[in-house]
């Protein structure tokens, strides 16, 4: 997998991915223009939405209706480093969907891809290079 990220003007930062253009921005008080997410905002909203997808995998493959389901995402930071020293997923269900459930969408939610590569992170490799003449 490949991913290319260039800067496209002020603190815009963009990351291309296939058809995809990913867009972030610093807020203005970052120097930005505030006219996205910034790529930390990003990183936590893949937490939830990635979440989301196992419990909408669970409820689909049950024909369990997920139009009044929403997950809240809860983000604590250390007093200490400011970083981020827990995130808790709340799932919230409407009163009628069925009780015997409830566990079950909290272990589906634990599936998610990102929670697992936060849980055993990867190594990191940075270099420059350069670009070759066309």
């Amino acid at each position: 997998m490949e991913l290319m990220v260039d800067f496209p003007g002020g603190a815009r930062v963009d990351a291309h991915y296939g058809p995809f253009t990913i867009v972030t921005d610093q807020p203005p008080s970052g120097g930005g223009e505030g006219s996205a997410p910034t790529p930390f905002a990003l990183f936590l909203a893949s937490i939830g939405t990635c979440a989301g997808i196992y419990v909408l995998g669970f409820c689909r493959q049950r024909g369990l209706p997920v139009d009044d389901i929403r997950i809240i995402q809860h983000v604590h930071r250390s007093g200490q480093t400011g970083l981020v020293s827990q995130v808790e997923l709340e799932i919230q269900v409407p009163p009628n969907f069925p009780a015997h459930y409830h566990e079950s969408l909290v272990r589906s939610a634990q599936l998610c891809a990102v929670k697992k590569h936060l849980e055993h992170p990867p190594q990191f490799s940075i270099k420059t290079s350069i670009i070759e003449e066309v």
